[in-house]
């Protein structure tokens, strides 16, 4: 029988972005991965001013807590959204959207998703042009 697991705050690093998925200057910080039979996964994302996800998916959807600063987030067809802290985003599966911080503030998030029967929490796809993310 499993116990109680406490992940202690610096104990776990902190890394980058990459740049085939992100744009700008975007870090993650660890809270938390499920074991199985759980699936789901936890991360704290900042996003330093202009930086944003490029566009993807979830295949179990994704909710986002906002916990400083501001940010966008958009789904494929719709306009852009302001997000402040404390705002709390559900992106239901399969729905393609990106999001990061706006041109002049940084922006964290908690997002939290699960894996699919296959492992995968997200499916990336093209880069946020310069242009989408102006609009």
């Amino acid at each position: 029988m499993r116990k109680m697991d406490i992940k202690r705050v610096g104990s776990r690093p902190s890394t980058k972005g990459s740049e085939e998925y992100f744009t700008g200057a975007v870090r993650f910080d660890p809270l938390f991965q499920a074991e199985n039979p759980a699936r789901t996964v936890g991360v704290s994302v900042t996003f330093e001013p202009g930086a944003r996800t490029a566009w993807h998916t979830h295949p179990l959807g994704q909710t986002l807590i906002v916990t400083s600063g501001c940010g966008l987030v958009q789904h494929w067809g719709g306009s852009i959204e302001e997000i402040r802290s404390g705002d709390v985003v559900w992106i239901p599966p399969g729905e393609k959207h990106w999001h990061g911080a706006t041109a002049s503030t940084a922006m964290t998030h908690i997002a939290i998703q699960e894996r699919s029967d296959d492992s995968k929490t997200v499916n990336w796809m093209e880069k946020v042009t310069d242009k989408q993310y102006q609009t």
